[in-house]
């Protein structure tokens, strides 16, 4: 079977195609065929070397499997497992043994554990989710990182109510998922990019308004005029985007800060502005099958919008490095 592996930092183009053994899964764990995976800017992140000195790697060093949103089929379990079986459609969660409450554990996927840019995987099943059939397998594989990100920056700190308004910053996939979440709950959209093109999809997509930040230099300042102020902003972008986002927000709005696309993290200015910011930690176990199960009763399909073979792995790593793309960036593993 085939598998990706990279170090961290050395690049896009450090990436190797390897063939790998695998072995029968050991008691507790469940051999997952995956399918389908899709990218995030965390990938980005790990295979260029993006993070500032202060706050270290990702991965702890040396080589490993990148990515960590994927979706297959389980072929096998090993002894003790009950929590799937055989032909059980599953996507793997982003920190494999995070199940419950509010302390993320370090075994996060295309991190300090090995990803799944692989096409056969052993997987703890209890880090596994069932994926539903109203949810194909390459909609799934965008659940992990970007969808669970989403959700929690929606619903967590300071849950979304319809009729409140979400600032969604991009067409990424944080941000598209945002969408898609918001307007199941009722709630109103604005979503912004330097991209009319983008700006047309997004709003076919339901966004009630769309704004070009980069032709617009008042963007916030109509934002929050459509909204009377924002609830809840959807941060990808980082710091330097924070006082604008602020300058949007209602009076009892927040930040959620996610990324950091051109700067460093909105968190780092925490207490220097005027305005509650939460930074927003992917989730756990609960929540990705709480997300799962509200996409599948309101009929959310999540955007991908181009898939790569795994041969083409570099291709699907710059093509997400160019920004012209819209929602996800997909890799077939079959």
């Amino acid at each position: 079977m085939k598998a990706a592996t990279i170090v961290e930092g050395q690049g896009i183009d450090a990436i190797e195609l390897r063939e790998i053994d695998v072995a029968p899964p050991a008691p507790g764990e469940a051999q997952v065929r995956l399918h389908c995976a899709t990218i995030n800017f965390r990938d980005l992140i790990v295979a260029k070397g993006l993070l500032i000195p202060s706050m270290g790697g990702i991965t702890g060093g040396g080589t490993r499997i990148p990515m960590s949103c994927a979706a297959g089929v389980v072929t096998a379990v090993g002894e003790g497992v009950t929590r799937v079986k055989p032909g059980d459609r599953v996507s793997p969660i982003f920190a494999q043994s995070w199940l419950h409450g509010r302390e993320p554990t370090m075994d996060m996927l295309g991190g300090m554990a090995d990803g799944v840019a692989r096409q056969l995987a052993n997987f703890s099943a209890e880090g596994l989710v069932h994926n539903p059939d109203e949810i194909g397998d390459l909609e799934a594989a965008t659940f992990a990182c970007a969808g669970l990100t989403a959700w929690n920056a929606l619903f967590l700190a300071r849950p979304l109510q319809p009729g409140e308004w979400v600032l969604c910053h991009g067409t990424g996939g944080v941000s598209l998922a945002a969408l898609q979440f918001a307007k199941a709950h009722g709630a109103n959209v604005i979503l912004t990019s330097s991209s009319d093109a983008k700006l047309g999809r997004g709003k076919a997509l339901g966004a009630d308004v769309t704004l070009n930040y980069r032709t617009d230099p008042n963007w916030a300042v109509k934002a929050r005029n459509a909204s009377g102020g924002v609830h809840i902003v959807i941060d990808v972008a980082g710091a330097n985007q924070l006082d604008a986002n602020v300058s949007a927000l209602a009076p009892d709005g927040l930040i959620s800060a996610i990324g950091m696309l051109s700067s460093t993290f909105s968190w780092s200015r925490i207490g220097q502005v005027q305005a509650q910011i939460v930074p927003v930690n992917v989730g756990n176990r609960d929540e990705h099958e709480a997300m799962v199960a509200f996409a599948a009763k309101h009929g959310i399909r999540p955007v991908v919008d181009v898939v790569y073979d795994l041969t083409r792995i570099h291709d699907a790593f710059r093509h997400a490095e160019s920004g012209q793309f819209f929602g996800k960036v997909g890799i077939n593993l079959l």
